[in-house]
């Protein structure tokens, strides 16, 4: 019998190989498909008697991916519509397809004949769940082995055996850390845990696995032996007492319970510890049914892995213009902007020449790089011939000549026009005429600066954020006469990079500041009406905030925040900015002289390491402070998420963002809002738009006009829409780019 997307082929030792190769995909994943090819294959091993056992291994440089999107897609789109007719019938058709995969794993492992995994590069989700049900594990001893079950990641967990078998093979503790936080295992970590059993060369992979079964590897599972122990000690035992009561306590720390995935985890495992192993996986089972029934579920899965793998692979690149391969590119200024900017285009292979006004200051940014390769080879992540490359790719100059044959020029000089102009011009005159300029100014729109250019058409805003080797997201700004061509080449470079791009049209703060100035400001506010300031920073953590606004602030500079109220109310007026927070931010600066991390004391004060960072006492006194007893704390929270999510809604609403997916992405991505919401449009589609609307009229009445709704939400509240319905970005005939 032959398969679409596994080759099998028996040896003279009758050692099936059992390869799976995917035509036409870059990575193997599990499809409807592959699994019933599986489960034939499964069936054919075990009835053919010549054949002793077998190996699986992949014929791509990775592993697998784990579950194909479309599967969890048709899962929750089938729930979604019948749902609706018989919620019962619904919840068992759910139950039945989450099943599926955990049936032909459990039909591997009990099928009487050898299995083992010949893991040879990435081994994700479903396919490290494969790889555990099999009675041998082998990975190759490379860098680009890796072996995770990250689904907590995108709101949903192992469900397919991995949250039973993990912690059957290593102690609770360890099997807790990697579940929840869904932790990335090289060959050697998942060694010592005990989840896989042998290394080898990469060459020696198959061979060595195969051995395995030819030196008699058992054709059962640890668990289904009798006198079985769990690694570690049971659930009651002193070490399960030690373990349990912190465990759930370090959840609810971190989670403020807004993961119901990380809550099942716990569940699923402490559960199923208790009981025999197919009970175990039946609870496993219903519990993955229950989460994906979960809001959160169906948003993280559409921001965080569909639209996420959509954005990253060029959603919005536009159609019919040639990939730019970058043969070299330029960056001009060498500071923290530039510097970063150096090191990351160096890491993904690209030559760089970094300018700034003199060589000391250009050298000064290229021992950036240096200094945080050398951290990553310190730490083992990289190696030192690796170093040796990415410095070898970056050449600091202070010449302009050097920039000749640039296929882009990135520039990230002082946030000062006239500086800019310069820049702009003394590059152009140097820059063959299909090269790409690109501005990462963060404050001055991209339309003013591309005045400066002779090739407006070829002029396009990349902003980046700080620090720009860890943010993964990139704002591609078009100006008014930015062409094809220009963000064609702006998606391509930020994907060469490895960061995410969203498409923005141009306005002051473009879309990610903008959000996150309200953010701010409604803290600055909160701080005013004597909200004590840490109840203000918890509740943004316990609404799903990483970093509460006061921090932000810090982290950002309370004196670039004085800087850009002033330049606002230049720009649009006094009315443009609250004068009792500017007389906050003023008090803070001036008469505190408090500038946030970077001098050492700001919101927070900053004392030398090891000790932590602490709320300044000061702040309380400021502004006569309201007993914490009368603040309501989960409005805290609303008034946080709503203020952003009512700017994504103004900023739809001005057609400065068009993809509900780049709203909602980028909003996680640049400043982390509250990830189980799916982001901020996802946020309001959850509540339902006519909730969101009712809940913003209540903080208006309140708090002011910043909670007032735009007629966008209004007209959608009136006809039932969501964003996703509003602004769908799979409509037929219909091609979603800014303009």
């Amino acid at each position: 019998m032959s398969y679409t997307n596994f080759t099998l082929d028996v040896d003279a030792d009758g050692i099936a190989l059992v390869t799976w190769d995917m035509p036409g995909r870059s990575m193997n994943v599990f499809t409807e498909e592959a699994m019933r090819e599986l489960n034939a294959i499964v069936d054919h091993v075990t009835g053919d008697a010549a054949i002793k056992g077998a190996v699986i291994t992949s014929g791509k440089d990775t592993f697998s991916g784990g579950a194909d999107i479309t599967l969890l897609q048709k899962m929750l789109t089938t729930f979604a519509a019948e749902k609706g007719k018989d919620a019962e019938k619904a919840t068992k058709a759910l139950f039945d397809n989450a099943g599926i995969m955990t049936g032909l794993f459990r039909k591997l492992e009990t099928c009487g004949k050898p299995w083992v995994s010949a893991i040879n590069g990435t081994c994700m989700g479903g396919a490290f769940e494969l790889s555990l049900a099999c009675h041998g594990r082998v990975a190759a001893d490379s860098d680009k082995v890796k072996m995770a079950l990250p689904e907590v990641k995108i709101g949903i967990f192992p469900g397919a055996g991995g949250t039973q078998r993990v912690p059957r093979l290593t102690d609770q503790q360890q099997a807790l850390q990697m579940l929840t936080s869904g932790q990335t295992l090289s060959p050697q970590k998942a060694k010592s845990m005990g989840l896989i059993h042998e290394i080898a060369e990469p060459a020696r992979l198959v061979d060595t696995a195969k051995a395995m079964i030819r030196n008699g590897l058992k054709p059962v599972a640890p668990w289904d032996e009798k006198g079985f122990k769990l690694p570690g000690g049971q659930i009651y035992s002193p070490a399960g007492f030690n373990l349990w009561p912190p465990a759930i306590a370090i959840l609810r720390r971190e989670t403020y319970g807004n993961y119901p995935a990380a809550a099942a985890i716990l569940k699923c495992v402490y559960e199923g510890l208790l009981v025999p192993f197919d009970t175990a996986l039946r609870i496993e089972q219903r519990y993955f049914t229950e989460i994906m029934r979960t809001r959160e579920a169906a948003a993280m899965i559409r921001s965080l892995f569909v639209s996420l793998q959509e954005l990253n692979k060029g959603a919005r690149r536009p159609a019919g213009v040639a990939e730019t391969k970058f043969k070299k590119i330029g960056i001009l200024g060498a500071g923290f902007m530039g510097a970063g900017i150096a090191y990351v285009a160096a890491k993904a292979g690209i030559p760089v020449v970094l300018l700034d006004r003199d060589m000391e200051s250009a050298a000064k940014g290229k021992a950036h790089s240096d200094n945080l390769i050398s951290d990553q080879v310190k730490k083992g992540r990289a190696k030192p011939e690796d170093k040796d490359k990415l410095l070898s790719l970056i050449t600091p100059t202070a010449n302009y000549a050097d920039l000749a044959g640039c296929d882009l020029v990135v520039e990230a000089v002082f946030e000062d026009s006239a500086v800019k102009k310069s820049a702009t011009e003394q590059a152009e005159a140097m820059l063959k005429p299909s090269a790409i300029f690109a501005s990462n100014t963060s404050t001055i729109p991209i339309s003013a600066l591309a005045k400066n250019s002779a090739r407006p058409k070829n002029f396009i805003g990349i902003h980046f954020f700080s620090p720009v080797d860890k943010m993964m997201l990139v704002e591609i700004i078009l100006g008014k006469k930015t062409g094809d061509k220009a963000l064609a080449a702006a998606i391509d470079f930020v994907r060469a990079i490895k960061k995410t791009p969203i498409v923005v049209n141009d306005t002051r703060g473009f879309y990610v500041n903008r959000c996150v100035l309200r953010y701010m400001s409604e803290a600055y506010k909160m701080l005013i009406e004597g909200v004590p300031a840490p109840m203000i920073e918890n509740a943004a953590k316990a609404a799903g905030m990483p970093v509460g606004p006061l921090a932000l602030t810090d982290e950002t500079a309370i004196d670039l925040a004085q800087k850009i109220m002033k330049q606002t109310i230049r720009d649009l007026g006094d009315k443009a900015v609250d004068p009792k927070q500017m007389a906050l931010i003023n008090t803070m600066v001036d008469d505190h002289g408090r500038f946030g991390r970077k001098n050492g004391k700001g919101f927070y004060d900053y004392p030398a390491k090891p000790a932590k960072k602490k709320l300044w006492p000061g702040l309380k006194d400021l502004y006569p402070q309201l007993a914490p007893e009368k603040v309501d704390y989960e409005e805290l929270q609303q008034r946080l998420l709503v203020t952003i999510a009512l700017e994504a809604a103004r900023v739809m609403e001005e057609g400065i963002v068009t993809d509900p997916r780049e709203a909602d992405v980028g909003s996680i991505l640049a400043f982390g809002f509250a990830p189980y919401t799916g982001g901020a449009l996802s946020y309001i589609d959850g509540i339902g738009v006519k909730g969101f609307v009712k809940i913003a009229k209540s903080l208006q009445k309140k708090y002011g006009a910043e909670f007032k709704a735009p007629k966008l939400l209004l007209d959608m509240a009136e006809k039932g829409e969501s964003f996703y319905q509003r602004f769908d970005p799979y409509a037929k005939g219909e091609t979603r780019k800014a303009a």
